[in-house]
């Protein structure tokens, strides 16, 4: 132990740096945005590190990795949010709910609370009272992978 405590102290600031590289290999091979912050954190303490030259101890180092690893974390999490609300197309990836509003003609009848509808060239399940074959229907909702129907023109 004390062997590898040695070698490691004789590598002295490139230890930031060799800890900066596995924590970005780690970034790529874990889903998810976690080590990147440790990461830079890592990297800014190494590179202090060289510059400072032997005014920054170990100890320094250490408290300036933490401090730093913990305001990346909060201000990435604060300047750096996705903005859902910016997007022209809020529900891209929610296929049903683009259709609610939509008049649809049933493909299958739609007995006992359950059928099927036609959206365009695409048949979809359907859950709403009961409706013929051919009838016109509206698309209010979506429960899973089913459109939620209501009879076209009735409250």
């Amino acid at each position: 132990m004390d062997a590898l405590m040695g070698y490691l102290e004789g590598l002295g600031n490139w230890n930031w740096l060799f800890l900066a590289i596995v924590l970005f290999a780690l970034e790529t091979i874990v889903p998810g945005v976690h080590f990147l912050w440790f990461g830079l954190a890592a990297l800014i303490v190494g590179l202090l590190g060289f510059a400072g030259g032997d005014m920054f101890t170990w100890p320094f180092q250490l408290v300036a990795f933490a401090t730093l690893a913990v305001i990346m974390v909060f201000w990435v999490k604060r300047y750096a949010r996705p903005n859902d609300e910016a997007t022209d197309a809020p529900d891209l990836n929610v296929r049903g709910a683009q259709y609610i509003g939509r008049r649809v003609v049933v493909e299958d009848a739609i007995a006992g609370g359950r059928g099927k509808v036609r959206v365009g060239d695409t048949i979809w399940g359907a859950e709403g009272e009961d409706a013929p074959r051919g009838a016109n229907v509206e698309v209010t909702g979506v429960n899973g992978t089913n459109l939620v129907v209501t009879k076209y023109g009735e409250d």
